[in-house]
């Protein structure tokens, strides 16, 4: 029997397709089906490795999991990694093919549409229920010509879709209504129902708007949603999702709560692989704050942790530009703790060299030398999960690696120690020789449990109990209860219908 597929598109950004995807993953799954997460075109920059050697947006990641499946390439075939002034990293299929800018990648898009709907098939191959998430608006009629993230691609796989509006942004009413007026007619006929979302106070209030919204499209009401609080425990996925603007500064002018630990992360503009910290955040004695530019570092933080980056020079630019160089040396005056995670570690050392322009015009600048290393950026990309402990103590971890860039040791008497020591004998990262800056190209460090004990411990700050990754789970059972009870998934699953593209050959 062939799969069925779905799709969810949105009124525009940020409206929750990602996790009302994840929902219904979860949510099919435990009925028995086969669900497969799939997203033709992502742009973020948090990303994830997959089981099959590549990389896909982080959200389809945690589709993914909610589906209890691995990861894999096909589930997000074409993802844009936004950087500098060279526009976005072009990743097809889980490996790079270059980088364009807004206008070349228009017309890249056509070209594409043969790798999209091959992964899709491969996933379809593999399923009894493919979900689709659409990306941005499906109202976004001066791009419709080249699209193959929204209508686009429903149109070309024959997929059916259910529109989504996000009612705590306002005028949802106006949005869902006008996405069926200005969209042409036959893409207009390809969605099916429309579900309202994050919806707050009495539902019966809103009784005459999905009726309303129902009567001037001629589609189906499927479902109103009550805001899900549970969802900050979820990876966010992209920068949106970093807690909001001024958070920060408000902290630190408060003070941190008593038996709280302050750790503080440079959200600089590139910033990548946030959700690194989600495991902090959850912590209840941390007090995680993100430091935007035009912020200062605050000054009672114990670590502050340089993340990863989509443009290490361009980011690290911008950091002194913030004074964050100045901050980080009161910081470390004061005996705290700096951590670097990949293109963060690289800014620790004292040289970067971008020579062939992999991530912004050619340039060697110097860094902000807290540690004795130097990283030249080229080589292909290293995509790879890893695990290992650390040199000092042996504390275990798993994590993986995702960056360009060679990084070398100098010679120095003083110039620290390798930080890790992964499972095939490898060394990777730098501690400085007093143990106070350290550096990796590990990412997901503080989601194993025993590494971000370990951390917390360095730090000075007390035990916790918290166990992250069935936190997560438990999180996503939750979200699919919710949905259960407030979206009509019968009914979307007898929407749903057996597209017609088929696995090449």
């Amino acid at each position: 029997m062939a799969a069925r597929a779905l799709m969810i598109q949105g009124t525009g950004s940020d409206v929750g397709k990602s996790l009302i995807v994840a929902g219904l993953a979860r949510a099919f799954t435990r009925r028995g089906l086969r669900v497969r997460p799939f997203k033709p075109q992502n742009m973020s920059n948090n990303a994830a490795v997959t089981a099959d050697g590549g990389e896909i947006g982080r959200a389809q990641a945690l589709q993914a999991r909610a589906a209890r499946v691995p990861a894999s390439v096909h589930m997000n075939p074409v993802l844009l990694k936004p950087q500098s002034e060279i526009g976005a990293q072009v990743v097809v299929q889980g490996k790079v093919v270059g980088n364009a800018k807004a206008r070349e990648y228009q017309s890249m898009k056509p070209g594409l549409l043969e790798a999209v709907l091959d992964s899709f098939a491969r996933l379809a191959d593999t399923a009894d229920l493919v979900l689709v998430e659409g990306a941005g608006s499906a109202s976004e009629v001066n791009l419709r010509a080249s699209d193959i993230a929204n209508m686009g691609f429903a149109r070309a796989a024959d997929v059916p879709v259910v529109l989504l509006g996000d009612i705590d942004r306002g005028g949802v009413i106006a949005s869902l209504v006008g996405t069926r007026a200005v969209i042409d007619p036959a893409d207009a006929a390809m969605i099916v129902g429309f579900i309202v979302n994050r919806f707050r106070g009495d539902p019966t209030l809103f009784d005459d708007g999905m009726k309303t919204v129902a009567r001037h499209t001629g589609w189906h009401a499927l479902g109103l949603v009550p805001f899900f609080d549970a969802a900050s425990k979820l990876p966010a996925e992209d920068a949106l999702g970093i807690p909001g603007r001024g958070a920060s500064a408000a902290q630190g002018s408060a003070g941190v709560a008593p038996g709280r630990t302050r750790i503080a992360v440079l959200a600089y503009p590139r910033i990548a692989n946030f959700d690194d910290f989600d495991p902090l955040r959850l912590e209840p004695i941390v007090d995680l704050a993100f430091v935007r530019p035009g912020e200062a570092i605050p000054g009672d933080a114990r670590l502050v942790i340089l993340p990863g980056s989509k443009a290490t020079i361009a980011d690290l630019a911008a950091l002194r530009q913030a004074g964050w160089d100045i901050d980080l040396a009161a910081h470390l005056r004061r005996g705290g703790h700096v951590l670097g995670i990949c293109g963060g570690y690289q800014m620790l050392g004292r040289t970067i060299a971008d020579r062939d322009g992999i991530e912004g015009p050619p340039a060697t600048v110097d860094g902000l030398a807290l540690l004795d290393i130097d990283t030249v950026l080229e080589g292909e990309k290293v995509l790879i999960e890893t695990a290992g402990e650390t040199v000092a103590g042996a504390v275990p971890f798993k994590g993986y690696e995702m960056h360009i860039g060679r990084t070398t040791h100098g010679a120095s008497a003083e110039g620290g120690r390798p930080l890790l020591r992964l499972g095939d004998g490898r060394l990777d990262g730098t501690s400085s020789a007093n143990g106070r800056v350290s550096g990796c190209y590990v990412h997901g460090l503080m989601t194993d449990d025993r590494q971000r004990r370990h951390w917390l411990q360095r730090i000075g700050a007390p035990a916790s109990d918290l166990i992250y990754e069935p936190e997560i789970d438990a999180t996503l059972d939750l979200l699919a209860d919710h949905l259960e009870r407030y979206i009509d998934c019968d009914r979307l699953l007898e929407l749903a219908r057996p597209s017609r593209v088929t696995v090449p050959g």
